[in-house]
């Protein structure tokens, strides 16, 4: 089996696994997803299909109706056909999504492998970065003893393309960097903190972000306590103002709301009576 034929295998394993598709659904994904799939053919894509069902790890299950079966049939049009993953076919890609040998650092097998982190752990994706960036780094070392042995007979074109080609490979090394910062920092993180995290919003003890305070006592604030307690017992029993003081007027506002833009009545006038 050829590298090439392996990796398609790979991917069509572990599209399948997301849901059943047909094949031309199938080859979309392919085409859209994982653009390194776009020069595959349905010439290159049902042979590997129909080599998996053979090894039992997909099975082909009709994707209609028997009736729209029969009439696409008499009217000579091929049904179609959906591709499901066996128990079988998910442990074997389970087996290869563990795997981090050297054939998943290379450029043709790197993109697809990094396609499926998302189901791949933690550890096996580490290893599969930093053999990446190990590989990059011993290329990128003998890209630049190359240019500088043959510098002076290059032309200004040729020589800006070997630049161009080690700017790219400088920046998957960079890029190659963060994801392995983020991964490991990931992973620093849960060993700090073992089980799940407060949820969002949820305090925790010392932690001023987030707390929310607590409500206050329907019956107000308890008896004083404290040195301060007799201080401030005079200010509570206090007698309350008298009705007058609440009905002189404001200077500011003319006083009550109901007397509110007039002046005193004077006691002499008998229509104030």
């Amino acid at each position: 089996m050829s590298r090439r034929s392996g990796v398609l295998e790979f991917a069509v394993l572990g599209l399948l696994r997301e849901s059943p598709m047909h094949g031309y659904e199938l080859r979309k994904r392919l085409n859209t997803s994982l653009g390194v799939f776009r020069a595959f053919s349905y010439g290159s894509l049902y042979p590997c299909l129909k080599t998996l069902v053979r090894q039992g790890w997909l099975i082909e299950e009709s994707g209609s109706a028997p009736e729209d079966a029969l009439a696409a049939t008499l009217a000579g049009r091929r049904a179609k056909i959906v591709y499901r993953l066996t128990a079988e076919g998910k442990e074997h890609f389970e087996e290869l999504l563990a795997h981090s040998g050297p054939d998943a650092w290379e450029d043709e097998h790197f993109g697809v492998r990094f396609a499926f982190f998302g189901q791949t752990s933690r550890d096996v994706r580490m290893r599969v970065l930093e053999g990446r960036r190990s590989r990059l780094e011993e290329r990128l070392e003998k890209m630049r003893a190359s240019l500088a042995r043959t510098r002076e007979r290059l032309d200004d074109y040729t020589l800006e393309l070997q630049r161009h080609g080690m700017e790219s490979v400088e920046r998957e090394v960079r890029w190659l960097n963060e994801l392995i910062e983020s991964e490991r920092y990931g992973r620093d993180r849960n060993r700090a903190v073992p089980g799940a995290g407060p949820a969002a919003g949820e305090s925790t003890p010392g932690s001023a972000p987030g707390t929310a305070p607590e409500p206050a006592s329907p019956a107000g604030p308890g008896p004083a306590s404290g040195p301060d307690s007799a201080e401030r017992a005079p200010e509570r029993s206090r007698p309350p103002r008298s009705r007058a003081s609440f009905q002189e007027p404001s200077e500011n506002t003319g006083g009550l709301p109901r007397n509110r833009g007039s002046s005193r009545p004077d006691p002499s006038d008998d229509t104030a009576k």
